[in-house]
């Protein structure tokens, strides 16, 4: 018999998964000696990464994209980003900005 899941009940799992995930957030030399941001740690199976990076892109006004099970934003965004993951539900105590 398949288990009936509560809507509610996932939403709470996801919402404490969320402050679980270690987010580690560092600078990358791209060609050219643009600067990339990389954002890692997020659990693709458990999150939308393309979503999460869609609204990281919008808030901060640059590209970006998924490569690897990371994200990747054009530029230096490393000030702005733990702010950010904070106000999409995740615990800012464990972005570890580098």
């Amino acid at each position: 018999m398949p288990r009936i899941v509560n809507p509610l009940d996932e939403m709470l799992f996801k919402e404490v998964l969320k402050e679980q995930q270690r987010i580690r957030v560092y600078i990358e030399k791209a060609r050219y000696g643009k600067l990339k941001t990389i954002i890692e740690g997020i659990d693709e199976k458990e999150f939308d990464l393309d979503e999460i990076a869609k609204k990281l892109k919008a808030k901060l006004a640059c590209g970006g994209t998924v490569k690897k099970g990371r994200i990747e934003l054009q530029g230096d965004h490393r000030d702005r980003v733990r702010k950010l993951l904070g106000e999409l539900g995740f615990s800012e105590d464990l972005v570890e900005v580098e």
